[in-house]
Formats: structure tokens, C-alpha cells, sequence
């Protein structure tokens, strides 16, 4: 066959080791070469010139919520920047532990504390447990807080079984969290 004896077509150990240090200085050669203005981020907050800050800990936070003997739980957290200062905040729900039923929940925004080593604050109450509302789910999407509740449409319902359900949302406009539902059909109903 025309070809196989020419040296070029039978690569050896030596053809793989040159190509290899050949590509490897390619590389390195690109990394030094960059535009002034790159990033080593894809965050789109730190292309735009904000820097993200840790997300608050609702661990560390004391909730204006009374449990007595029971503890408090934070049974969902989703974090974000909310009101487009480039910092991140949280949005913690919580209730008081029990071993049955669901109590009602507590929304709450929790934002870096001003001082360092001190908790984080609570910025906004979304939604208190007095209420009586749960929070069966919870989201951040582009700086919207998006959230089901259960509740109860009479005293006469069970506790056990909540019959309304509401889709919210909270959005940062003019200084304050504004809070909007989804339309009826689509999210208040019996269950």
C-alpha cells in the first residue's frame, strides 16, 4: 500500500509526547493572553459590576416566633439578590416543631447584619404565622419570591387538611416587598 513506509504515518511513544507538549504550550500561552476586561466568574451579577455577597444563615437568626416548649424549625430557605443592591439575601420559612399536624409557617427576609460576627437581620416579614398559613412550596427566580399556601376557608375544617391553596409573590418595587397572587383559577381552589 502506497504510504506505510513513510516515518510520519506510524507514530511512535516520541509523535505522542511532541504533540502532547505541543498542545499543553498552546494552552498555557492562551491563558496569559486575555482580554483587559475578563472575569473569572459567569455570574451575571459580576459581569454587570455587582459582587454577590455569602447568603445570610437563618440558623444564626432569632425569629419574633413563640414555640414555647417546642423548638423552631426552618424547614425551607432559598437566597438571592432581591432588590438588585448586589448583595444576596434569604428567604426562610419556619414553624414551630410538632410531631403531627402542620403549624403554620412564617416567612421571613434575612439580610447580612452590618456588623461583623453578628447575626443576620430580619429585613421583612412576608408572612406571619398568626396568618395560619403554610408554605408548602418556595422559590427565587429573578428576584421574585414565589410561594404556595395552604390554608383553611372556615374554623370548621380539620387542622389535618387544609382546603385553600394561593400562589403568591413578592417582588422589591418602591422600597418595600409588594405582594401579588396568581389568578384565581389558577391558584386558589379546594384540595
Amino acid at each position: 500500500m502506497a504510504g506505510q513506509d513513510l516515518m510520519h504515518t506510524q507514530p511512535r511513544p516520541m509523535h505522542w509526547l511532541a504533540t502532547a507538549t505541543a498542545v499543553s504550550a498552546v494552552v498555557a500561552a492562551a491563558s496569559f493572553i486575555q482580554p483587559p476586561d475578563a472575569k473569572a466568574t459567569t455570574s451575571p451579577d459580576a459581569t454587570a459590576g455587582h459582587h454577590l455577597t455569602a447568603a445570610p444563615d437563618p440558623g444564626r437568626v432569632t425569629f419574633p416566633v413563640d414555640c414555647g416548649p417546642n423548638r423552631l424549625d426552618v424547614v425551607k430557605k432559598a437566597s438571592g439578590d432581591l432588590d438588585g443592591d448586589g448583595t444576596t439575601e434569604t428567604v426562610a420559612v419556619v414553624r414551630c416543631h410538632s410531631g403531627t399536624g402542620t403549624p403554620p409557617s412564617g416567612v421571613y427576609v434575612l439580610a447580612q447584619p452590618t456588623e461583623a460576627k453578628a447575626a443576620p437581620r430580619i429585613v421583612a416579614t412576608l408572612l406571619a404565622p398568626a396568618r395560619q398559613r403554610s408554605v408548602q412550596t418556595l422559590t427565587i427566580k429573578d428576584g421574585a419570591i414565589s410561594a404556595a399556601l395552604l390554608g383553611y376557608s372556615t374554623l370548621d375544617v380539620p387542622r389535618c387538611c387544609p382546603d385553600v391553596h394561593k400562589s403568591v409573590k413578592w417582588q422589591w418595587k418602591g422600597g418595600k416587598f409588594v405582594q401579588s397572587e396568581l389568578p384565581a383559577a389558577m391558584s386558589t381552589g379546594r384540595v
